[in-house]
């Protein structure tokens, strides 16, 4: 075997890459980049996220009535925004979000803003709550939106590449680009500030025009990244 190359036999391959049970519980990483979910019972998925299971699993898209009027209003001014996918019975499942790196955050009674687009899976034991940040909705392609998340229980985030955690603390704000921004401490309210200057030079286009302002107590996690938001479609 020559590992410099990456060449193998077709049994090097597979005792290099198989699957394995790595004893973590309900959520296990894989790698970096894939999540096996260790399912008996339900959990919320990002839609499209499977990329393989195995064992009874059935997937049931989340109905766009099935948790109130008001998130059904704030999906339909979102384009849907955060799509989410309940699976429910007993297998491993496998997800992954466009090669993005995953982190596994355990919430002991706290709340965490995440990205619409950077929440990859969460246990039904967390209560949430899509939030949308309207006076940038209309300034980013296809807006802004994040997800509330709140009780006990295990989340997953992805991110491109290493995320950063910068912490707030009173007379010291944090200022983020909002396609950079991953999430934030649930205690956060986050304004927006604008880059006269930057506008100017960029055009109107720009997100570092846009920037979010975090004062108080709490932390934020930032992306070496900034994604581009595209409005959801109503297909699958």
């Amino acid at each position: 075997m020559t590992q410099t190359d990456n060449r193998y036999s077709i049994a090097e391959f597979i005792e290099q890459t198989q699957q394995r049970d790595r004893g973590q519980g309900f959520f296990e990483l894989e790698s970096e980049r894939i999540l096996e979910v260790n399912l008996d019972g339900e959990v919320w998925t990002k839609m499209g996220s499977m990329i393989s299971y195995n064992g009874e699993i059935k997937f049931t898209r989340e109905g766009i009535m099935e948790h109130g009027f008001g998130k059904f209003l704030k999906k339909a001014v979102s384009g849907e925004g955060t799509r989410l996918t309940n699976a429910s019975g007993r297998g491993q499942l496998y997800l992954a979000d466009s090669g993005k790196k995953i982190t596994l955050l355990q919430l002991g009674g706290e709340a965490i803003y995440v990205n619409g687009n950077d929440l990859l899976a969460f246990e039904k034991s967390l209560s949430w709550d899509i939030k949308m940040m309207k006076k940038v909705s209309a300034m980013l392609a296809g807006g802004l939106f994040n997800v509330r998340l709140e009780g006990t229980g295990m989340l997953a985030i992805t991110s491109h590449y290493d995320p950063m955690t910068l912490l707030v603390e009173p007379e010291r704000p944090v200022m983020t680009d909002p396609n950079a921004t991953v999430a934030w401490s649930g205690d956060l309210m986050p304004t927006f500030k604008t880059d006269v200057s930057l506008k100017t030079f960029f055009g109107r286009g720009s997100g570092e025009s846009f920037q979010m302002l975090f004062e108080g107590s709490g932390y934020v996690v930032v992306q070496p990244y900034e994604e581009v938001y595209l409005q959801a479609s109503s297909g699958s």
